[in-house]
């Protein structure tokens, strides 16, 4: 089960400063002018001993004020439909107007939890102000001031309590999602790997409510395949809206070992892809780029090392990913792209020996220490690998807090190359010896 919360409202109520709040980045952009969170919508929090992914759907309500009312009910239907808790956020200063009263409407028939969370009150008036706002007949109603924080832990509390424990079902198969942008080629992707013999599909409720996850078992390969957006058609919400394809991916992501993050030849890699695979990278998941449509690619102006050059560029510093140039309808190297996508599993999962983690890293370190921090020599005198689903490593050292930033690159750049974590992210702790 993926934890994600969204944080609801019409526009200008400050839910991008809450956001902000809550994942502890100035990652939204904070604007007087109504509808201006672009980029960098979801982000993930952690808080009690809980992760958890939080979305900021500011960003996907347009500016025109005619379709801003259709938007966010949209959006209300979509939160209602995937989120596990709601943050349904108003403003003091405005008092409640009619869209908040017909967002309170929809949110007071869901099962679901929603904390209303009323912004702005930063002083004694807007405190008895606030009071009106319990007539929407929420429980949990919190008033906070999200610029000076004020309420954010209140909020972060209550949504803890009411998410479920992040329980994976074992299963000792990679998981391999595909996420991207509408249209890239997901469907296909899926529908082209289990071809037409369903013999050789199982279908297993997934962990979450409504994902069906296929396992794959063909020329001596299993792995499950996670569903994501566009494979089964909603009824309750427009195919088309960009934050319902987030939603998803995310939630597929979550689940997910690997993910396959496929763009399109001709659009390039857009930033919603940057977004979702800094999502998978801070949630330790193994990385393979898939691009689709190459079949429509003219070759004499675009080879593909120059695609992939500009690729690398866009996604570094953490470009030692496998990028695949493939194509679906041709059905391209899409076999090659599962081969890969088990490679990464492999690296993920691989355990390294002690002894042979300190002979080589030790010797390395020896060639290059670590510089020292105001007369005070640091020395790395031993490096073990964590008890953890994902390549972490803690180096003992004498002065822990005093080893630099790009030290830290420096080692995690010698253990790729020493091991081959292509496509991995690592984690690196410094803990006193």
């Amino acid at each position: 089960m993926s934890n994600v919360v969204a944080i609801v409202g019409r526009p200008n109520v400050g839910k991008s400063t809450l956001y902000n709040r809550l994942i502890g980045e100035r990652s939204a952009i904070v604007d007087n002018l109504s509808g201006v969170t672009r980029d960098r919508l979801y982000g993930t929090c952690e808080w009690n001993g809980k992760n958890f992914t939080v979305i900021d759907t500011g960003g996907f309500v347009p500016s025109t004020s005619d379709v801003i009312e259709i938007a966010v009910r949209n959006q209300v239907h979509i939160a209602i439909e995937e989120a596990s808790v709601i943050v349904f956020m108003v403003d003091v200063t405005t008092g409640i107007t009619d869209l908040d009263e017909e967002v309170a409407r929809l949110l007071r028939k869901t099962p679901k939890p929603v904390i209303l969370a009323v912004n702005k009150v930063d002083n004694h008036t807007r405190q008895m102000q606030a009071n009106e706002f319990w007539s929407l007949g929420f429980e949990d109603t919190l008033f906070v001031s999200s610029i000076t924080g004020t309420g954010s832990g209140e909020i972060l509390d209550v949504v803890t309590d009411h998410l479920v424990e992040d329980v994976r079902e074992e299963s000792t198969r990679p998981r391999i999602a595909f996420v991207g942008q509408p249209n890239v080629g997901k469907s296909s992707m899926v529908n082209a790997l289990l071809g037409e013999e369903r013999n050789i599909v199982t279908d297993i409720a997934g962990t979450t409510r409504d994902s069906i996850n296929s396992v794959y078992k063909k020329f001596g390969k299993e792995f499950e395949l996670i569903d994501t957006a566009g494979i089964r058609k909603k009824t309750a919400v427009k195919e088309n809206l960009e934050f319902y394809s987030v939603i998803r991916a995310i939630r597929a992501l979550e689940e997910a070992d690997i993910c396959m993050i496929m763009i399109d030849a001709q659009m390039g890699i857009e930033s919603q892809d940057l977004n979702i695979m800094s999502l998978a990278i801070k949630r330790h998941k193994g990385i393979v780029i898939l691009v689709n449509k190459w079949d429509l690619i003219s070759k004499e102006t675009n080879t593909a090392k120059e695609i992939e050059e500009r690729i690398k560029h866009k996604i570094a510093p953490f470009n030692d990913v496998p990028i695949l140039f493939i194509s679906v309808l041709e059905k391209q190297r899409i076999f090659k792209a599962i081969e890969v996508a088990l490679d990464v599993y492999e690296r993920k999962t691989q355990r390294i020996k002690t002894s042979v983690l300190n002979d080589v890293m030790l010797q390395v370190i020896e060639r290059t220490p670590p510089p020292s921090h105001r007369g005070r020599f640091i020395k790395i005198k031993y490096v073990t690998q964590l008890p953890v689903d994902h390549p972490a490593f803690a180096f003992f050292c004498n002065h822990p807090k005093h080893i630099k930033g790009n030290y830290h690159n420096y080692l995690e750049n010698q253990l790729r190359e020493s091991f081959n974590f292509t496509g991995v992210p690592i984690s690196i702790y410094f803990r006193e010896k």
